[in-house]
């Protein structure tokens, strides 16, 4: 599945960069039915250098075909990140991706910080923080960087547009695991 999910979104980049891409869905339809199911997926693109983000864009829920979700999170994560400036296509050979299936979240029942450390798993769960209208997530990978609950979580509240300490605000907490493609 890896090889065809990490093609899938190599393809999609390349199609809306109007550059080639050898790349076959109906016979991957075929191959991999489960890419029909509705899924959800977020893209990363990291530059192959010195793998810093270049664009990320996904979906928390399923919605549509995963091969589709795939698709337009690829195209989405290369061109219209507000993060940064489209990928141009000098800059595709110069990147790496990565597509992360999702599970579908589930709403963490907590009384207060202490039992939420307790609830939340570390490098495992993916975190949908929601307050106050606001909301934001960060994939399971990103404990690699912020590896400490509590940096981990100010950081995701900073992401939401809300003070670094919106946990004391009880906000709605949700949890997804992932499954990773990662392109060699």
């Amino acid at each position: 599945m890896k090889d065809i999910v990490i093609a899938l979104a190599k393809a999609a980049i390349s199609a809306a960069l109007n550059q080639p891409a050898d790349f076959n869905l109906e016979d991957a339809l075929k191959t991999y039915p489960a890419l029909k199911e509705k899924g959800a997926a977020f893209v990363t693109l990291n530059t192959k250098t010195h793998g810093q983000l270049r664009g990320c864009i996904g979906s928390l829920q399923a919605h549509r075909p995963l091969y589709e979700d795939i698709i337009h999170n690829a195209q989405a994560a290369a061109l219209y990140d507000p993060r940064f400036l489209p990928l141009s296509t000098e800059e595709l050979d110069q990147i790496k991706l990565e597509v992360s299936i999702l599970s579908e979240p589930h709403i963490v029942q907590y009384s207060d910080i202490e039992d939420l450390k307790n609830k939340v798993i570390p490098f495992q769960d993916g975190v949908v923080l929601k307050l106050d209208g606001r909301q934001a997530t960060y994939l399971p990978q990103v404990w690699e960087q912020l590896p400490h609950f509590d940096d981990f979580f100010s950081s995701l509240c900073l992401k939401a547009n809300l003070g670094h300490d919106c946990l004391s605000h009880h906000p709605e907490i949700s949890t997804y695991r992932v499954k990773v493609y990662q392109e060699e």
